[in-house]
């Protein structure tokens, strides 16, 4: 099938297109851009950079604004899914979703009003199974914001590992965080990874922190570059 992504650029997303790209043609990603940091459907960290992703797995990108007011918000999201279909001839979307049922239902809704198939590639995948499967696979991604207890300013902007996953899982033992932060517990970024012809670097950001578990890592400045052969 001819599929498009609805990509945040964060690590649900990309590995869900990774996963998908296995057996269907991705031939767009869609990127919801939201004015409310708060949005109930939309990533918005960094959201900005998703350009600079596309260019590195080199799939072309459709953006689309909104003010990000429940549930109006998800007609901005059936606008791109339209102009995706019409543009690229679509068959279907994929999403990064693992345990969302908001977000799933809202968005299988749209897919079925426009006759289209909704791919969920990671549903109900165990979350410590999803981070280390992504860090296995060669993926690189950073935390570029947390809202939870036990994520304090030290996660912010580094690569995540297997000793990091670890420690989540500590975390979750204490207070029962989604290790793969489902919960919002926190954001994230990819920057590299097997399907990325080029990888992202970060030249310049600053972390603004609004209690101890609460923050967010704005990259200001970032670069694509060939990857080292």
């Amino acid at each position: 099938m001819r599929l498009a992504v609805l990509f945040s650029g964060g690590k649900d997303s990309v590995f869900a297109c990774y996963k998908v790209m296995e057996k269907h043609d991705i031939v767009c990603l869609i990127s919801i851009v939201s004015s409310n940091q708060d949005s109930y459907m939309f990533h918005t960290p960094n959201i900005n950079l998703a350009k600079y992703q596309a260019d590195a797995v080199n799939i072309p990108l459709i953006t689309h604004k909104t003010e990000g007011e429940k549930e109006i918000e998800l007609e901005d999201l059936k606008k791109a899914v339209e102009n995706a279909k019409e543009k690229f001839a679509i068959e279907g979307i994929v999403t990064g979703a693992l345990k969302s049922e908001y977000q799933a239902s809202r968005i299988q809704k749209i897919c079925d009003d426009l006759s289209l198939e909704c791919i969920n590639p990671l549903w109900n995948m165990d979350q410590e199974e999803e981070m280390r499967e992504v860090i296995k696979l060669g993926f690189k991604f950073i935390i570029t914001k947390v809202a939870a207890y036990g994520l304090d300013k030290s996660w912010l902007g580094r690569v995540i590992t297997n000793e990091d996953v670890d420690k989540l899982m500590e975390i979750n033992k204490k207070i029962g965080i989604n290790v793969a932060f489902e919960g919002g517990e926190a954001e994230t970024l990819m920057i590299d990874g097997p399907i990325f012809k080029s990888k992202l670097e970060i030249k310049k950001a600053n972390t603004v922190m609004e209690n101890e578990f609460t923050g967010v890592y704005n990259i200001e400045e970032v670069e694509v570059v060939e990857k080292d052969l």
